[in-house]
């Protein structure tokens, strides 16, 4: 059983303590969060028996709307096993001072969960990604399931959001149009991508359009796609190519593609240097699926 730990927005208090505080221009660290670490229990089919996921709060009284918020998938299965618990460092804070609740699981085979990797696509030259996103699903409806016995919990209003690997996860969870989700984030999504031995071109570009428009007949709510023109693991003509196959199946969605970021694209979720340039897309994006944002502290 998982101990719940919880650190109540203590780091302000703790720098006025020690009177660090001394002068009209200091700056303050912004206040940590509330963790709970929970354990979520899977269905047989999914052969393990739970989920580690971390849940934030923001400030007031619930219930709150959620984010699930879904990670990526490093390359090795070392690099997996040391992932430990997903925080989306600088995404999170976005998303509490919007009033959400920030649900983070980790999938099968990564981190903290741990088990086989559920998620995996076979080979490069003949990957199956349409069943790598069903795995995923798994762990994500099973999340939402958990979320509805919790009473601060708004699961009337649901989205969806991932990067890279989770990005493609939600859409996946999407097509089985869970009661609640009203919206999805793809930030950087897609499988295959190496960009050391391939930058831009992943495996499988029209496996991977195949299994998109699979999941996009059945997804109703709308999809908003986050992208950048340097992503070196999904490069802008891949990633228009996807985005074609998945419109053309019948998806509400809409694709942004931002100038270069950085040396990689693919990182500006994840990077400080980012959040300025996706929160206002995901502020118009919110407001446009019905999520009224709050003031922010």
């Amino acid at each position: 059983m998982y101990l719940r730990r919880q650190w109540r927005w203590w780091l302000q208090g703790l720098v006025l303590a020690l009177g660090i505080a001394g002068s009209a221009s200091a700056q303050y660290a912004a206040p940590v969060p509330v963790e709970e670490v929970v354990a979520i229990p899977l269905p047989p089919a999914a052969r393990w028996p739970h989920l580690v996921a971390t849940i934030l709060r923001p400030e007031g009284q619930g219930p709150f709307p959620v984010i699930v918020m879904n990670h990526g998938s490093p390359g090795t299965a070392a690099d997996r096993a040391r992932m430990g618990r997903y925080r989306a460092t600088n995404g999170s804070p976005e998303f509490l001072r919007r009033g959400f609740m920030v649900v983070l699981p980790m999938r099968r085979g990564y981190g903290a969960t741990g088990g086989p990797w559920a998620e995996h696509f076979s080979s490069c030259a003949a990957p199956d990604y349409s069943a790598a996103g069903e795995q995923a699903a798994i762990d994500l409806l099973a999340t939402i399931d958990y979320l509805r016995a919790l009473p601060d919990a708004d699961t009337s209003r649901v989205m969806l959001v991932g990067q890279s690997a989770g990005g493609f996860a939600a859409m996946a969870a999407a097509s089985h149009n869970p009661p609640g989700v009203l919206a999805v984030v793809n930030f950087a999504g897609g499988r295959g991508g190496n960009p050391r031995t391939r930058p831009g071109e992943p495996c499988g570009v029209e496996q991977m359009a195949q299994a998109l428009a699979r999941f996009a007949q059945t997804i109703r709510v709308p999809v908003l796609w986050h992208y950048a023109e340097n992503d070196q693991f999904f490069g802008p003509a891949v990633v228009r190519r996807w985005f074609e196959a998945f419109e053309a199946a019948g998806a509400p969605g809409r694709l942004v593609m931002q100038p270069p970021f950085g040396r990689d694209g693919h990182a500006m979720f994840s990077a400080s240097s980012g959040v300025a340039i996706w929160t206002p897309v995901f502020e118009g994006f919110m407001r446009e699926a019905g999520f009224a944002p709050r003031e922010k502290p």
